[in-house]
């Protein structure tokens, strides 16, 4: 008995040092799809196993995550990085999608409104989701749109719901009842104390279904009259942005009171982009460009490469300290000079990713909390005069609620539900995949998250980013609202190449915190040596002093959150530095990622244990 007892204390230390995180590493050999739910990653799987690549499985499992409204729908913004195994480069894919024809900052004002709001149909723009799914699907996959639209049709016929988005739906119904298209389709069981669908309830939709199947039956026609299967998927995308989908999502969308008309949908249209990169360490780190917030995750490596943050320690008061200082510098300048870049004015983004302004910008770093951070001037740093000194001037660090309040008209009266750290950290859900041929991608799908107005008969949500613009130039000039210009979102996914070969895919959830949370996992397993598990669970820091991209705005200088495993006197030291401190049992993410094994020519997926997030390989 004793030498059994021996034997299972040594199989538990053994098995304890094998495994020290929450959830094992995803090894594969032949491909890789790692999602938000565990349904959507069966999703890439399911298109794996039929023989697709990586992009074929990535645009099923955004197709799949939408159907499932993991804090996502169908028409909402996909924003991907994709590596090109051949081309040996990445490229971007911007499908987010623009304000309608008569959004103009005056209209939002003459309503009362100091930004759009967070709700309803005035704060939709076009959908991108269909398009960018049907564009990277024609232009570097293998499938047909049937073949990787097959699991949401099913899904869409009736799927067991998680209690994620179920919940979701009971917490929001009293916005939903506004909109008689979406309390149609949420609201299950009307009039009931609990009017939302329970967990694991079967949840249909068959509008969505009817959307899905026109567009197979568009494609299908397509190829039967001897297009190839790149036109015939677009003949698809034409169906939906110039037919009569498109005709009910205008027409629905201006019923409810929204501005989306049929000519807008028409004119919108997906941009292939030459990603931006930094090099860090000798590694390129690859992110989309202006119109969301990706490219202050090069503006922080750019700082971080200056400093010696391993030396401080992982999660030491220094570490943590200068950390959160970088990544102010660079969100304040996010929150200044992005924009959309098919739009003038002409952001400086050359100013903004110089090494030498990276340096000049952490020489604002000091030993206490500096709450007065301000925009810097990147135009020193490259050719041209800043336009809007006279802004950066008077612009103010603390964009507090009870300033908005006082600017707001009493006629909306701040009435709808509003939790600021809510929406600082409002959520979506990324993809990853990879395969044995090369292909890697990089996804941050998001918005037309419940509650979400539906379409009409169309079964699309449509998105809520508008809220995302300023109405006036003060506020950012980069980013004021004009028609068919797309706000500046927080979607940021990344890929990154070490020895011109691939070495990261990552992306995280999270709204404001996404680059915040997505370089301190970079760093993980760059300075500390973390394995793709660890460095996605490993306990992150977040910074409210940026101003939120959601609600209203607000921003909370000096405001930190750290993990409740967070040293006593750490918190002290913290304290003394001019922090004010909150507190959370999980801050890790979710990150999900995939670290390329150059060794053993393999895949690890990571997956962080914040959320439902998980993959599968083979």
């Amino acid at each position: 008995m004793k030498n059994k007892i021996i034997l299972l204390l040594i199989f538990l230390i053994n098995y304890a040092q094998a495994q020290n995180t929450n959830k094992p590493i995803l090894h594969g050999k032949h491909w890789i799809a790692i999602t938000g739910k565990p349904l959507g990653a069966t999703a890439g799987a399911m298109i794996f196993n039929k023989g697709g690549n990586a992009v074929d499985a990535a645009c099923a499992m955004v197709a799949a995550t939408a159907t499932m409204w993991d804090v996502l729908g169908w028409g909402g913004e996909t924003q991907a990085l994709i590596y090109h195994p051949k081309l040996k480069k990445v490229i971007g894919i911007n499908a987010l999608g623009v304000a309608p024809s008569g959004a103009t900052p005056e209209f939002y004002k003459e309503k009362g409104y100091s930004i759009p709001p967070k709700y309803g149909p005035l704060s939709a723009v076009t959908p991108g989701t269909p398009a960018g799914i049907m564009v990277m699907l024609a232009e570097y996959g293998t499938m047909s749109l049937e073949e990787i639209l097959q699991p949401s049709i099913e899904m869409a016929k009736g799927y067991p719901i998680e209690a994620q988005a179920a919940s979701s739906i009971e917490r929001n119904k009293e916005e939903i009842k506004k909109w008689k298209y979406s309390k149609n389709i949420f609201l299950t069981k009307p009039g009931e104390e609990r009017e939302a669908p329970n967990e694991g309830e079967i949840f249909i939709q068959k509008d969505l279904r009817n959307t899905l199947l026109k567009l197979i039956k568009t494609e299908k026609s397509a190829l039967k009259k001897g297009k190839n299967r790149k036109e015939a998927i677009y003949e698809a995308y034409k169906r939906f942005y110039e037919g009569d989908i498109a005709d009910e999502i205008a027409r629905s969308t201006q019923e409810q009171g929204g501005l989306i008309t049929k000519k807008d949908l028409k004119d919108y249209k997906v941009y292939i982009e030459e990603p931006l990169k930094t090099s860090y360490k000798n590694i390129d780190v690859y992110k989309l460009t202006t119109w969301v917030q990706s490219p202050v995750l090069l503006q922080s490596l750019n700082m971080a490469e200056n400093i010696d943050l391993k030396s401080m320690g992982f999660n030491s008061a220094n570490y943590i300290h200068n950390l959160y200082q970088i990544m102010n510098l660079s969100f304040a300048d996010r929150d200044f000079y992005y924009g959309d870049p098919y739009f003038d004015p002409v952001e400086p983004i050359e100013g903004l990713l110089s090494k030498d302004y990276a340096k000049s910008r952490i020489k604002l770093i000091t030993e206490k909390n500096n709450e007065k951070i301000k925009p810097g001037n990147p135009y020193m740093f490259q050719d041209g005069i800043n336009p809007f000194l006279n802004y950066l001037d008077t612009w103010e660090t603390d964009n507090n609620l009870d300033k908005i309040k006082s600017a707001f008209d009493l006629n909306h009266n701040m009435s709808e539900n509003y939790d600021y750290e809510e929406s600082f950290m409002a959520g979506t859900t990324t993809v990853q995949a990879a395969d044995t041929s090369g292909w890697i991608v990089s996804i941050t799908p998001s918005g037309g998250w419940i509650p979400a107005v539906i379409a009409g008969n169309t079964g699309i949500g449509l998105s809520q980013r508008m809220q995302s613009f300023v109405l006036d130039a003060k506020d950012g000039p980069y980013n004021v609202l004009e028609p068919g210009k797309r706000p500046r979102a927080t979607l940021t996914p990344t890929i990154a190449l070490k020895d011109n070969e691939p070495f990261l895919s990552f992306a995280v959830q999270g709204g404001d915190s996404q680059d915040q949370n997505l370089l301190q996992f970079f760093l993980n397993m760059v300075e500390f040596e973390m394995n793709v598990q660890e460095a996605c669970e490993a306990p992150n820091i977040n910074s409210f002093q940026m101003r939120s991209s959601f609600g209203y705005h607000e921003n909370k200088p000096g405001e930190l959150l750290l993990h409740d495993s967070t040293p006593q006197f750490i918190r002290k030291e913290l304290i003394r530095k001019g922090y004010k401190l909150q507190f959370r049992n999980k801050t890790s993410g979710p990150i999900n990622a995939i670290f390329f094994d150059s060794i053993n020519k393999t895949f690890q997926g990571g997956s962080s244990d914040f959320g439902e997030d998980y993959g599968v390989a083979w």
